[in-house]
């Protein structure tokens, strides 16, 4: 019997050579596989199932994992408003994350040989996709003829050709990766330190001129809907809420962080409604939450993008993280009013019913409720003695 073969498909040049090369090289059964994260359309799913079977695989099959990918990932984005370096929210690196898991998951199923993704020894994805596999299936083989061939595109495209695939393998000017969670965006400029993307290279055009006003409703952490609108799925708010922030241009940044394999490295990236939702989501937090709850849930938020990023998912401790940002939301309820215009937003205000700037306790400036002038001479009495006292011991002797 042959062997079969798991390989994680997208249809472009990399993934394609590694049909042909898996089923006549090393000749094995091909199981291609493309795992949706919400940024492939019907029409797209089925051009990639197309040219699976017209490269020779055996089987080729579509998983979607939308909703799966919100519910175990995209919500803790939300709750921990994780934007990487004060940037980026996580848009490719979680969902290759849960990419992978999913490959994991129907190589077992079919009692997989090996399994296979295209990924160069140059990025970030390699990595996440060995540590799911390692973590996941460590008795099935991970191929991966691209970064162990290190080979050029025009090597894999005139291997192509003596096998019979024609193809116009014309590399566009801009890398796209598309997901729920945003786009990211890659070309030449990012290549750079000090080169913005141009206009045309962003997927969505700006076309929208005027301003408009948006109510974002959350109810536990979770957007259920906004301008009246509610929703069945948060899936379905953060689809629809992008269709309207997008051609505005809101949400467009370059990255620059560290690389899981010690390189810097930067990205350009669009995501209205990322964006939108997790300062929405921020700015209710800060009226509703305490002034611990916001620290220790930042703390934990920044460890879990990191960990994310890294590939780190299946760690236990990102789930004892999960658990805290889960309690912290059970009072993250209320509206968000936010004015949109071409390449800006601004949070205008909040109305909640658990906002903790209630005027039953007092204004702050103005007018205190809880407390006498008394109490608050004695506070500031005891609160400033340990200080009063280093200050007496130590006087002037600190170092210069």
């Amino acid at each position: 019997m042959k062997k079969k073969s798991v390989l994680a498909f997208s249809g472009g040049l990399d993934t394609s050579y590694c049909v042909k090369y898996l089923s006549i090289d090393k000749g094995y059964d091909v199981y291609s596989v493309i795992v949706n994260t919400g940024g492939f359309d019907a029409k797209e799913i089925k051009e990639i199932e197309n040219r699976a079977f017209m490269l020779g695989v055996k089987e080729h099959h579509t998983i979607d994992i939308t909703d799966e990918y919100y519910e175990q990932c995209v919500r803790y984005l939300i709750f921990g408003n994780v934007l990487k370096n004060n940037t980026y929210p996580l848009s490719v690196s979680a969902e290759r994350v849960f990419q992978a898991m999913a490959l994991a998951e129907f190589a077992k199923e079919i009692y997989a040989d090996n399994i296979v993704h295209g990924s160069t020894g140059a990025g970030n994805d390699q990595i996440r996709f060995d540590m799911i596999f390692s973590s996941m299936i460590p008795d099935i083989e991970i191929v991966t003829p691209i970064r162990d061939q290190q080979l050029s595109r025009e090597n894999e495209i005139e291997y192509l050709k003596k096998h019979g695939v024609n193809l116009d393998w014309t590399k566009t000017k801009y890398s796209i990766n598309k997901g729920l969670w945003g786009t990211s965006v890659g070309g030449i400029e990012t290549l750079t330190s000090e080169k913005p993307l141009p206009e045309d290279a962003y997927p969505t055009k700006v076309e929208k001129k005027d301003s408009i006003d948006v109510t974002l409703e959350f109810k536990k952490g979770e957007l259920v809907g906004f301008n009246g609108k509610k929703f069945d799925k948060p899936v379905e708010a953060i689809v629809a809420l992008d269709s309207i922030a997008a051609p505005y241009g809101i949400g467009r940044d370059i990255h620059v962080g560290d690389t899981i394999i010690g390189i810097k490295g930067r990205v350009g990236f669009e995501a209205a409604a990322p964006i939108l939702i997790i300062k929405a989501h921020e700015a209710l937090e800060k009226h509703t939450l305490t002034k611990w709850q916001i620290y220790w849930k930042d703390q934990l938020a920044n460890w879990y993008g990191m960990l994310l990023h890294e590939g780190q998912y299946l760690d236990p401790v990102m789930r004892d993280m999960e658990k805290f940002m889960d309690n912290s939301q059970q009072f993250v309820n209320g509206k968000i009013f936010v004015k949109i215009t071409p390449y800006h937003f601004q949070i205008s205000g909040i109305k909640s019913d658990n906002d903790l700037m209630s005027p039953e306790f007092g204004a702050y400036g103005e007018m205190n409720l809880a407390w006498s002038g008394e109490d608050a001479k004695g506070f500031a009495k005891i609160l400033a003695n340990q200080i009063k006292i280093h200050m007496a011991v130590n006087g002037d002797k600190s170092d210069d």
